[in-house]
């Protein structure tokens, strides 16, 4: 069952570039990385898959020392010729051996027609106090759990995903894939877990695949913590980013704990490089570029909802909801919003973004911002009327544009609105599971009061 479109489509575009790099595939744990890459070396002569983890794999880069070596005793081990010109080379789990990392320019440099992909897990932290990737010699790219579109198409609802791309999106194709997302909500987006509930349709099958997931994660922690107290530390911050997911939060005490501010931020910052988290910080700044405050609280957005719903024991309780908003005081569907735009970035340095503006008398905070053009566009997640969202107001006084969006359990809709100081503004009113198609519904919208205005 393929997963991975989105992915293979960047692959291929890696692939077709005459100036291509090592690519370094990043991803938690579980996302479909070494499926992906199977599933792409289909189009090559030869694939050759090395897992650094296994000690014959690993000594490759342990016995040589030179890459010329290196290639040759895997070519010969894997009876491939030096004459043949589309080999994908894919070396998982690096991190296992920082060799093998520090040879990857030399592939770049001396291995020009040779495809090399590489992958593995908390990848970076390793290499944080052990090596460093070769600056300018690699290229990376960013692997997500399932994006909606993906999970239409793996559960062969193939007219409604269709439908999903079509903007604007049919009046009458509101319903069912309302419905459909509640289900992809629900169950979240880890490939095996989708996997196994498309082809039994049993709820109750997935609880040990989420808990093996968790195991994965802690284990991970384990082999690559520096210290046994960097690792305790690490655990706690696993056991809890899922109850704490969702929200804004203080490292001081993080998960009812007595561990200071500097031992916690360490610890999520690790598992932000391992793509377990993504710290997400405000700015200010309704203007690009919108620079995030590290001074101020984040938000913390964990790698799946599913996965934060199986371990807050949300999932029973969502099963029949008909309005996201209503469940969890709006943390779930907030937090799928946040999952669906971060599935439209494929770069490590993409993040997202929320603006408040807080001060004694006036607070305000804008759920998720995204750069549009020269513009901030902000975006809400809320039910309720247009006149109800005050921060969104607040943000558009002090906004050089007239664009905004608001998610919520209803079709598209695009009206006018006026802030309470008299500006004008548009508003364009889309159905959350719409969350990886925004920036084509700005488009959308733009092009719509152009041609009206004419």
């Amino acid at each position: 069952m393929n997963f991975q479109r989105n992915i293979l489509k960047n692959l291929q575009q890696w692939s077709e570039r005459s100036n291509r790099k090592p690519l370094v595939l990043r991803g938690a744990r579980q996302v479909g990385k070494t499926t992906a890459v199977k599933i792409f070396a289909e189009k090559f002569d030869h694939f050759v898959s090395l897992n650094l983890e296994k000690t014959d794999d690993r000594e490759f880069f342990t016995r040589f020392d030179r890459l010329k070596d290196i290639v040759a005793a895997i070519f010969f081990r894997h009876n491939i010729s030096s004459e043949e010109k589309r080999v994908l080379l894919f070396i998982d789990e690096i991190q296992a051996e920082p060799k093998a990392v520090a040879q990857l320019r030399y592939f770049y440099e001396d291995y020009p027609g040779l495809y090399v992909i590489a992958a593995g897990s908390l990848l970076e932290t390793l290499l944080d106090f052990r090596n460093t990737f070769p600056v300018g010699r690699t290229e990376y790219l960013v692997m997500r759990p399932v994006a909606f579109s993906e999970f239409l198409k793996a559960a062969g609802e193939s007219a409604a995903a269709d439908l999903l791309s079509q903007v604007p999106l049919p009046d009458y194709a509101y319903p069912k894939l309302l419905q459909l997302f509640h289900t992809y909500a629900l169950i979240g987006g880890m490939p095996e877990i989708i996997q196994q509930f498309v082809e039994h349709q049993d709820f109750t099958r997935l609880k040990p695949l989420y808990t093996t997931l968790l195991t994965a994660y802690q284990d991970d922690v384990q082999k690559y913590a520096s210290s046994e107290a960097r690792a305790q530390v690490l655990q706690h911050c696993i056991q809890n980013i899922f109850l704490e997911a969702a929200k804004r939060i203080k490292f001081q005490g993080f998960g009812y704990s007595n561990y200071g501010s500097r031992d916690i931020g360490e610890a999520l910052r690790t598992l932000e490089k391992a793509m377990l988290v993504n710290l997400v910080y405000p700015t200010t700044e309704p203007l690009l570029p919108g620079t995030p405050d590290k001074r101020k609280q984040p938000y913390l957005q964990v790698v799946d909802t599913g996965l934060m719903n199986f371990f807050t024991g949300l999932q029973e309780s969502l099963i029949g909801t008909r309005d996201l908003h209503e469940a969890y005081r709006g943390r779930i569907i907030h937090h799928w919003v946040g999952q669906q735009l971060l599935s439209t970035m494929q770069l490590p340095v993409e993040n997202l973004r929320f603006w408040v503006r807080e001060k004694k008398q006036s607070t305000a905070e804008v759920d998720f911002i995204i750069p549009f053009e020269n513009k901030l566009v902000p975006v809400e997640v809320k039910s309720g009327t247009a006149g109800k969202l005050r921060s969104l107001h607040q943000f558009m006084e002090v906004s050089n544009h007239s664009f905004a969006l608001r998610l919520y359990a209803g079709p598209v809709l695009l009206q006018q609105a006026v802030t309470s100081g008299g500006k004008n503004f548009y508003l364009l009113n889309l159905p959350y599971f719409l969350g990886e198609k925004l920036i084509e519904y700005v488009g959308w919208m733009k092009e719509e009061i152009l041609s009206s205005a004419k």
